[in-house]
């Protein structure tokens, strides 16, 4: 089953985002994998602190 995807508009200084877009490249990212790959860390980082989101 594949997962739902949503979309989400993000407004950002264009410097920022362009130094965003560098760093992913670096890694070998486009900049949507790397904002996924850093959002999941930092959730990961808040459930270990404060437990698992339990979603409804």
């Amino acid at each position: 089953m594949q997962p739902k995807i949503s979309k989400f508009t993000l407004r950002i200084d264009s410097d920022v985002l362009k130094k965003f877009r560098y760093v992913a490249e670096y890694k070998a990212r486009s900049a949507n994998r790397e904002l996924e790959t850093l959002m999941k860390k930092d959730i990961a980082e808040y459930e270990n602190e404060h437990g698992k989101i339990e979603l409804e």
